[in-house]
Order: structure tokens, then C-alpha cells, then sequence
């Protein structure tokens, strides 16, 4: 049985278990589960993965998108220029991080935004997902401002 699930530190209030239980459902996918694994620090993650041998990706919650990236194998090449990650594939026992906000904000602005048209964009926070946002504007020449509850 093929395993997916979150990490984060406090999952009481993830939907995700439950979606991605109805969607292999749904879809058939009889081979796979979804659990969350809430971890009170970054520094379990490696018993997790040796606890859990058939883990083959992992999806990352806060506030693990940025202190994962020290027990990774591997990053994609988004990942490492954002500095955070929001998957994780688990390949014999090696694992690679990648930043799918990036590619979706990205393909979404590319499509919808008329790139090269005057505006501006504002960012609400600055923590991992902002990250991918902020690369995602900068790739395309859009200008920003960030407004975060901290400096």
C-alpha cells in the first residue's frame, strides 16, 4: 500500500485526509492511503520516514515549508531559489522537495494576468506559500509590496 500524507505541527484542522480519502476513492485507487502525521518538531521527520516505509510523498503544513529543507535529499530547482517547499516525493527511501505553489500561481497569472499591462500586486504575509508568490511575480516582471504581521 502506497502512503501520502502531511506533515505540519498542528493538523486538527486539515481537510486534506479526508479529500484525498474520497478522491482515491472516487478515482479507484485502491493502492493508496492518507495520513497526517503531526510532528512537535522538524527534527522527527527522519523517524517518520524510517516509522513509515512505504511513504511515497508527502504534502508540508506549517511551519515545516522552510525547516524541511535541511533533511532533503534533493530539491527541485523552484524549490531552492524560493527557499521552501510544500511536497515531498519519497523514491527508495531518498526524498526531493518541490514548490507547487510556485508552478500553479504561476501558470495562473500567465494565463489570466495580461502580463506587461501596468499594476501592481500586494502579497499578505511572507511565509512559505508568499515565497512562491513573490518568485512567481518576480519571473514575471510584476511589481509588488508585501504587508506581514511582523517586520
Amino acid at each position: 500500500m502506497r502512503k501520502f500524507g502531511l506533515i505540519g505541527r498542528k493538523l486538527g484542522h486539515s481537510f486534506s485526509k479526508k479529500y484525498f480519502t474520497e478522491k482515491f476513492e472516487r478515482e479507484g485507487v485502491q493502492d493508496a492511503a492518507y495520513e497526517l502525521y503531526e510532528l512537535e518538531q522538524i527534527t522527527e521527520f527522519p523517524e517518520l520516514l524510517m516509522r513509515e516505509p512505504d511513504l511515497v510523498g508527502l504534502n508540508v503544513t506549517v511551519p515545516y515549508k522552510t525547516a524541511v529543507i535541511p533533511f532533503l535529499d534533493e530539491l527541485d530547482a523552484a524549490a531552492a531559489a524560493i527557499g521552501a517547499v510544500n511536497t515531498i516525493r519519497v523514491d527508495k527511501g531518498k526524498t526531493k522537495g518541490y514548490n507547487t505553489d510556485y508552478i500553479g500561481f504561476r501558470q495562473t497569472l500567465e494565463e489570466f494576468y495580461p502580463v506587461g499591462q501596468p499594476g501592481q500586486a500586494l502579497v499578505l504575509g511572507a511565509g512559505g506559500a508568499a515565497k512562491a508568490v513573490i518568485a512567481a511575480l518576480e519571473a514575471l516582471q510584476i511589481p509588488y509590496k508585501v504587508v506581514s504581521r511582523s517586520p
